[in-house]
Order: C-alpha cells, then sequence, then structure tokens
C-alpha cells in the first residue's frame, strides 16, 4: 500500500487525479462507497470490517455463466463419482462370494 501512495504522489496531482477518475468510470469508488456506507449503517458492527467488506464485495459481482457451469458440472461429477463408488462396492461383495469357494477347494 506504501508503493501505492510513492507513486501516487511521485507524479504530482495529474497521475492522482488520472487515477481517480479510472476509479471513477470503473465504477470502483461508487461500489465502495456503497459497502461503506452499508457497514456505517450496520447496527450491529461485525468483529471484522475487513470481511464485511471482502463479503459484500464479492456478492455484488456479477455471477459469471461460465463459473455456474462448472458448478453444474461438479455436481455431477460428485453424483457419478458416488455411483461408481457404491457399484463398486457392490462388485466386490460379489467378487468376494465368488472367490471364497475357490479358495476353499484348493485347501482340500
Amino acid at each position: 500500500m506504501a508503493h501505492y501512495k510513492g507513486l501516487l504522489l511521485q507524479g504530482g496531482d495529474s497521475k492522482r487525479e488520472q487515477f481517480r477518475r479510472y476509479l471513477e468510470r470503473s465504477g470502483v469508488l461508487d461500489t465502495l462507497t456503497k459497502v461503506l456506507v452499508a457497514l456505517y449503517e450496520e447496527p450491529e458492527k461485525p468483529n471484522s470490517a475487513l470481511d464485511f467488506l471482502k463479503h459484500h464485495l464479492g456478492a455484488s459481482a456479477p455471477e459469471n455463466p461460465e463459473i455456474e457451469a462448472l458448478r453444474l458440472e461438479v455436481a455431477e461429477m460428485k453424483e457419478k463419482y458416488e455411483a461408481v463408488l457404491e457399484e463398486n462396492k457392490n462388485l466386490k461383495i460379489k467378487l468376494a462370494q465368488y472367490e471364497q469357494p475357490q479358495e476353499e477347494k484348493h485347501g482340500e
């Protein structure tokens, strides 16, 4: 953070003003202001203001359709994985039933 402050001070007011305009154009100032106002208006202040900011800034970002598609794919893969585990368990039980009589024959 000190590095950024140093950069802003080195370039004088013009760099600082350009950066401020950039933040304004990109909506950063508006978003930060809204989140800070929400924190200010909280009747019971959270233990961690930083966690509050992280939560509210993350929640305000629009959901990427790719992320949703990946979540669905992960959910499907988990279901398939559970089904394969169950099938594997059942096949091991069947295999054990067939292997036992053969072992008894070898012992005779």
